[in-house]
């Protein structure tokens, strides 16, 4: 697919790179001479310099009247470039055009985008939100990504009093045979590998799952029983388009829920009490360890940190987990960060411009499901999307008894023609078009897509 991409930021480097791992033609516009010399230099994209928003840049990156460009995704930093950017497209007759947007206002609802011929709007404020929303729901999860409303994958640490510590994983099956799951990745110390179904799981492993969303409780519990706990109450420091949002989220998703946030300014305070009338809303610091145990952080299921500075985050963080919230969540910028994870006592790390870099790589992966699946860059294993050729000696054929190498999976299949999204499991084959989420190590790669079907050239 020929997709032209306006802005070089983290988010429009992040969302080239992947595209351009999958196949597609990509031409990057950005107007800032450093974020283009660094991608004419780390990405094998063509780079045209200028203002994303002027017909006449747009037109030297192909987009102009009968043009080939088949989609053009516009996540620069503003607003006003995104759109005009994606207007412009539309009229030269791109098919499909995605713009990012800073200002919250231009998705609360779909009138802007309608009106604008604009097919998607995406707000990385509303992305991270709804990934807060789904590792608070999931207690035990590391991470999490929900597909579309069926499906997600998500991180399970394994508990020392786990039912599944020490477990192979087909004994685990066996065990649980309502329970549909595939653990596709494990992280184990400083090591991951894909794991082969003979393969037991050990305390303190990090195992990566395509779960179905309506078993994800009882699923979680096989990892983590003592967090599969209803949430009841969810501390949130940061008053902020982020903690606005997933307090909203909540508020909506969870009846009764006890929602607190904490911020030092005193009128967005005011201005968020009137707007969640339902959320206590405390005008403090939210370092204070008097005001926090006053509170009630010793009874908090969750606690969100979601201040503008990435470090006060991490800290604040680290302090609720010390002071006995049962899951902590810094929400981050800068993705460096999210290694400390590993290393500090907090639950979860997540990134503002990761959350959206995978709604929008998502969006044009599977264009046929609106949410998000994570990028997992976190995996050290090829994840990679194929689709099922005509001729593909895979077809028909149950998994079983396909003969994919030691060291690849397959994770998830989405099956177009029947709009049906599927967890593969020993008894089910593939059809032509499908298109599969595959997991590989380096060295089996080419062997497992062969076996697939799938061209390596």
């Amino acid at each position: 697919m020929h997709i032209v991409i306006v802005g070089a930021g983290e988010i429009g480097f992040s969302v080239a790179r992947n595209l351009s791992h999958d196949g597609h033609d990509i031409v990057i516009v950005e107007e800032n001479p450093e974020r283009a010399a660094k991608a004419e230099n780390d990405l094998d994209v063509m780079v045209v310099r200028g203002n994303g928003a002027r017909p006449n840049v747009l037109e030297k990156a192909g987009v102009k009247p009968d043009c080939d460009v088949e989609m053009l995704i516009a996540c620069s930093s503003r607003d006003e470039v995104n759109i005009l950017a994606c207007w412009i497209a539309k009229k030269m007759g791109v098919a499909r055009v995605i713009s990012r947007a800073v200002g919250m206002e231009f998705t609360d609802t779909d009138a802007w985008s309608r009106d604008l011929g604009i097919d998607m709007m995406v707000s990385p404020e509303r992305s991270v939100a709804r990934e807060i929303e789904n590792l608070l729901e999931t207690q035990s999860a590391v991470y999490s990504s929900e597909f579309d409303e069926k499906a997600g994958i998500y991180a399970f640490r394994v508990e020392e009093d786990s039912p599944v510590c020490g477990v192979a994983l087909l004994e685990m099956r066996r065990r649980n045979p309502s329970l549909v799951t595939i653990v596709v990745y494990v992280q184990r110390g400083d090591e991951g590998f894909i794991p082969r179904a003979a393969d037991e799981l050990q305390a303190g492993d990090l195992c990566y799952s395509f779960c179905y969303l309506d078993q994800i409780q009882e699923i979680a519990e096989l990892y983590q029983p003592h967090k599969a706990k209803k949430l009841k109450r969810v501390m949130i420091v940061g008053a902020g388009k982020v903690g606005f949002q997933t307090a909203l989220l909540l508020q909506r998703g969870m009846k009764g829920i006890d929602i607190r946030i904490i911020d030092i300014d005193r009128e967005k305070c005011r201005r968020i009490a009137g707007e969640l009338p339902k959320v206590t809303m405390l005008w403090g610091d939210g370092a204070d360890e008097e005001l926090l145990i006053q509170e009630g952080i010793a009874n908090a299921g969750g606690f969100v940190a979601a201040t503008e500075s990435d470090e006060v985050n991490l800290i604040l963080a680290t302090l609720a987990k010390s002071l006995g919230a049962r899951k902590s969540i810094a929400v981050i910028r800068r993705k460096n960060y999210m290694r400390l994870s590993e290393s500090i006592p907090v639950d979860a790390v997540v990134s503002r411009n990761d959350a959206l870099s995978s709604v929008l790589i998502s969006a044009v992966r599977y264009p046929g499901h609106a949410s998000t699946l994570a990028m997992l860059d976190q995996i050290g294993a090829e994840t990679i999307q194929v689709t099922i050729p005509e001729d593909s000696p895979a077809i028909g054929v149950e998994l079983k008894d396909l003969s994919l190498p030691t060291g690849s999976l397959l994770g998830l299949v989405s099956r177009e023609r029947s709009r049906d999204l599927f967890i593969p499991t020993g008894t089910s084959s593939l059809n032509a078009g499908d298109r599969v989420i595959m997991f590989s190590t380096l060295e089996v790669i080419n062997e497992t897509l062969e076996a697939l079907g799938v061209s390596t050239d």
